[in-house]
């Protein structure tokens, strides 16, 4: 039986982007696994969401939301998407490049094997990241150590956003109570499913820094991380995850 695949890929003006990207998820597809593609865009002033819309390929579907509203809420959107059309698998990955489409099948391989979250790490065989300032990779690789330090989370890349769930697995978690939106998300999501003791594997994976168009990264993002791992760790002590 074929797997359906499905990769979110949320967007804020990535017009330089997008349709070079598509092509090089699509031609993943073989006789076991059929990828599909979910553009979550909001309301990008540069046109992602039209570029997408004028390609009129019956694998590539477009959320259109109103406005900004956050990389959380965005994958949220999509896992319900993915759950309502009885997707087999759903991915996290951003449009820019810094996750690149090769890895997709080797993901798909982990969880042929077994395994419930696939993460694409940064971290898991050395340091794996390319065309960063030294402080934000000082910045990302601390954000992990403290992160475990705090929630006792058994991943090397705790802020990972490139990953590949299987959706019987994704169905289990309490979408409406996520709570983080920005780079917090991707820890939430790690840790829920941990803590659920569904089987996580990491696949290392070279990080390199956009192509084209701007980071999404801002100070706000960093201060919701630090104060969602202690939130997370008193919810996991009072059985409120």
């Amino acid at each position: 039986m074929v797997k359906r695949i499905l990769v979110i890929i949320p967007t804020f003006n990535e017009a330089d982007n997008i349709l070079k990207i598509i092509p090089l998820i699509l031609e993943n597809t073989d006789a076991e696994n059929e990828f599909n593609i979910l553009v979550v865009d909001d309301n990008s002033p540069d046109g992602t969401a039209k570029l997408v819309e004028d390609l009129k390929n019956e694998k590539v579907r477009i959320l259109k939301r109103e406005k900004k509203s956050g990389l959380g809420t965005a994958y949220v959107a999509g896992f319900k998407y993915a759950i309502r059309e009885n997707y087999d698998c759903v991915f996290e990955m951003d449009a820019d490049f810094s996750h690149d489409p090769k890895y997709l099948k080797e993901f798909i391989k982990k969880i042929d094997e077994g395994y419930d979250l696939v993460i694409g790490s940064r971290y898991i065989d050395g340091i794996s990241v390319l065309n960063w300032p030294l402080r934000r990779l000082i910045l990302s690789y601390l954000a992990s150590v403290y992160t475990r330090a705090v929630t006792g989370l058994k991943v090397m890349d705790t802020t990972a956003g490139f990953m590949c769930y299987k959706v019987p697995a994704l169905k289990q978690i309490n979408l409406d109570e996520v709570t983080s939106n920005g780079y917090s998300f991707q820890i939430e999501m790690k840790f829920k499913m941990y803590k659920k003791g569904f089987k996580i594997f990491e696949v290392p994976i070279l990080f390199i820094d956009r192509r084209e168009g701007e980071s999404k990264m801002s100070r706000k993002v960093v201060y919701e991380a630090y104060f969602m791992v202690w939130k997370l760790k008193f919810r996991s002590i009072f059985g409120k995850l």
